[in-house]
């Protein structure tokens, strides 16, 4: 079955195919890992606000929200007795929550929202997540990890620093490889979520969700997998769709056709 993309689609799924290409790449290179380090801690940091976010909604309280050096991360949430979807919410909010960032991300890539702006507004978030629950918040409890505020803050400069001074040739394949990096990073995560599944006792948000609700984690893990390849479907149809006013008329002759792969 071929995807057609539409026309004026191509400069962005080209980006996004560079971006793509390149993080494979890099993914095998040696040290390597460096420059792609930064990304991973970025997806943690969404992870974790995935779970904090999901916390606030239904009325809880966050204790803290941390990130490690090797970009694992922990949220603490204090949640009153019986609060069985609560619970479940906040347990799916992680994985789903960053998916979902990385999909809002090539959603915002394929309207032309400036790039500027995207970088400025990713700022923003991992500030906020830095400066309330991984900051105020953790030192009311005793519970302040530094590296996760350093983290944070190197992450927001480097973002900031980006929207400001390079220039929009950069900053336009910086935001491809930010999503693409959020989504891979995702998926990885997810992946390596359904490997312990199949048999570990590292403490996972599969392993909570099965603790409550009876159903083994690895079931958790291929759900959560399927909604995220959804979530990713519904938003590459957007590639499919063009936003020309000229779109609905059919293709002249001495047009191009639709790019297919």
């Amino acid at each position: 079955m071929n995807l057609q993309i539409a026309h004026d689609a191509r400069p962005q799924v080209k980006a996004l195919l560079a971006a793509t290409a390149l993080s494979l790449v890099l993914w095998f290179v040696p040290f390597a890992w460096v420059l792609t380090y930064p990304f991973q801690l970025f997806v943690t940091f969404i992870h974790e606000g995935g779970h904090a976010l999901a916390a606030v909604l239904t009325g809880n309280s966050v204790q803290s929200l941390s990130v490690s050096l090797d970009t694992s991360g922990l949220t603490e949430t204090l949640l009153p007795q019986g609060s069985f979807f609560s619970r479940m919410l906040i347990s799916s909010a992680g994985y789903l929550g960053a998916i979902s960032f990385g999909a809002l991300l090539l959603m915002l890539v394929r309207f032309r929202v400036k790039a500027q702006a995207i970088l400025l507004g990713s700022a923003v978030v991992i500030a906020g997540l830095t400066a309330v629950f991984g900051f105020f918040v953790p030192l009311t409890n005793l519970s302040f990890s530094p590296f996760t505020v350093v983290a944070g803050a190197a992450i927001t400069l480097g973002l900031l620093a980006a929207a400001r001074y390079a220039p929009p040739t950069v900053r336009n394949f910086l935001v491809s490889f930010l999503a693409v990096q959020c989504v891979l990073n995702a998926l990885f995560n997810l992946r390596d979520l359904f490997t312990l599944s199949l048999g570990s006792d590292v403490r996972t948000d599969a392993g909570n969700m099965a603790a409550l609700t009876g159903i083994p984690s690895i079931f958790w893990a291929i759900f959560w997998i399927a909604i995220s390849f959804l979530i990713l479907s519904l938003v590459l149809r957007a590639y499919a769709v063009s936003r020309e006013r000229s779109s609905a008329q059919p293709d002249l002759p001495f047009e191009d056709s639709p790019l297919e792969v």
